[in-house]
């Protein structure tokens, strides 16, 4: 999958990383919830970049720790990186959002139910709303948060007041 590949060789383009810092690096700026990746891919993708000859790995030791391999980007990494940032920037933009199957089906079942899905839903969306709150707080002055990384999170957080209204708008439809 192309996205996890620009997410790897995005960050080994800054620095030199193992596995296991890379999924660190993917949890602490919480980019599961925002790109499909999790952690068995990206122990997976590191050895399938290695083969293609888009990274390289040498072992480490850090003290009584076992042994790591680091990874690091080639020119042919850092040419791929270049080429996946057009590639995927000029795709076409799909939003996938998983309620909507539920959306899309809401017509086959009584009111009382129609509106139980959306309460459902706008439940689920006022818990992404607190969350993307108390990170933006958390993190607006951070010196080790990434200027980029902020912009998605103020992305989502604008999404989720659109998708607020809407849903607002389609409850008062069902009235």
């Amino acid at each position: 999958m192309a996205t996890i590949d620009l997410i790897v060789l995005g960050m080994l383009k800054r620095t030199s990383l193992s596995a296991y810092d890379i999924q660190k690096l993917v949890e602490y700026r919480n980019i599961s919830k925002w790109v499909k990746i999790s952690t068995p891919s990206i122990y997976k993708k590191v050895i399938q970049l290695e083969e293609k000859g888009l990274i390289t790995s040498h072992t480490e030791k850090d003290g009584k720790m076992p042994e790591k391999s680091v990874y690091t980007l080639t020119d042919a990494g850092k040419e791929e990186f270049e080429k996946l940032m057009f590639e995927i920037s000029c795709k076409p933009i799909n939003i996938f959002l998983d309620f909507n199957a539920v959306i899309v089906n809401l017509e086959s079942m009584s009111k009382e139910k129609q509106k139980e899905c959306l309460n459902n839903i706008e439940s689920n969306m006022n818990v992404l709303k607190t969350y993307l709150e108390e990170n933006l707080v958390l993190k607006e002055n951070a010196p080790d948060v990434p200027t980029m990384g902020m912009a998605v999170l103020h992305q989502q957080f604008l999404l989720v007041q659109a998708i607020e209204e809407w849903i607002a708008e389609l409850k008062n439809g069902l009235e």
